[in-house]
Formats: C-alpha cells, sequence, structure tokens
C-alpha cells in the first residue's frame, strides 16, 4: 500500500517530464497559495515514512531545478501531512555538473536540502569517466561516492524498498 502511495506522491509533484531553460534558476519552492485557493483533502492515514531514490542524469538546469524543487516541496507537503520522507539523490553520468561549480541559488538550494535530511550520492564511474575529482564537487566526500550511480538505484530499489523516480 505504501509504495503505490508514494507512487502516487511522486507521479503528481513529478507532473512535468521537462521545463524550459529559463526556470533553470527557480529552484525554490512554490509560493504561497492564492487566497481563493482550497487546501488538498487528503483522504487516507497519515503518510508514514516514504523513501524515494532521485536519480539525476542530466546536465539540464532546468530539469535539474525542477528536481529540487520536486523534492523541496514533497518535504513540505509531506511534514504538513504527517510523515517523513526519507530521500537519496544519485547523481551520474552528466547528472554531476548539479554539484560542479553551483551557484549561490542552487547551493543554497541543496544546503537546505541536506539540512532536511536528503542525503547526495555521486557515480564513481562518472567521476572517472569524466575526469573529475569528487573534491571539487559541492559537499561531496568520500563517503558520498558509490561505484555506480545505476548500480545504486536499483539497489535502493530491489534492497530498501525505494520508489524510484524516473523523471530526467
Amino acid at each position: 500500500m505504501y509504495k503505490k502511495l508514494a507512487l502516487t506522491v511522486i507521479a503528481f509533484s513529478l507532473g512535468f517530464s521537462a521545463i524550459p531553460a529559463a526556470f533553470a534558476a527557480d529552484a525554490a519552492p512554490a509560493a504561497e497559495a492564492p487566497s481563493n485557493y482550497v487546501k488538498p483533502d487528503i483522504r487516507h492515514e497519515a503518510y508514514g515514512v516514504l523513501k524515494v531514490v532521485v536519480p539525476v542524469t542530466t546536465d539540464d538546469k532546468g530539469v535539474q531545478g525542477m528536481k529540487m524543487r520536486n523534492i523541496a516541496n514533497g518535504l513540505k507537503a509531506i511534514d504538513e501531512w504527517k510523515g517523513k520522507f526519507e530521500v537519496t539523490v544519485v547523481l551520474y553520468a552528466k547528472g554531476l555538473t548539479l554539484l560542479k561549480n553551483p551557484d549561490e541559488k542552487v547551493q543554497k538550494q541543496i544546503d537546505m536540502l541536506e539540512s532536511k535530511g536528503v542525503h547526495f550520492e555521486v557515480c564513481n564511474n562518472s567521476l572517472v569517466e569524466q575526469g573529475l575529482d569528487f573534491h571539487s564537487l559541492y559537499h561531496v566526500t568520500d563517503a558520498d561516492i558509490v561505484p555506480s550511480g545505476f548500480a545504486e538505484v536499483v539497489y535502493l530499489q530491489a534492497k530498501k524498498d525505494f520508489v524510484v523516480d524516473p523523471m530526467n
């Protein structure tokens, strides 16, 4: 039941597969709803603990911003509806660019997500293929390196009952 609920939450929060690059810098959570807005009324038990892995494999700043915004919005909603997210962001392929020289706005978004328990993992294969030293990536330590980003996503889904975000 929790898998189905988690899939519904993720699918709802990821309504777009891509957004224009003009919105890439807009990685902040959505603004307050207008006064005539009707607040959602969920009709099921509290969310409880939902685990999600968010793979980032693209260097498209719009998609990266959307993913960070979706995580932030999900964290806000899950807290409001008596639940907890355990979020792991796995960066591989071109996704490593999210942590390569992020601007101040993206750094603040990453910092905020990390302060709420979001964990970022980085693919060692991608580091080697791209000739990157993990020390050059924002907030990455040796504990954040996984052998293969793709394998890590599969592992988390299979062994930890995580839901995988397929949007890239």
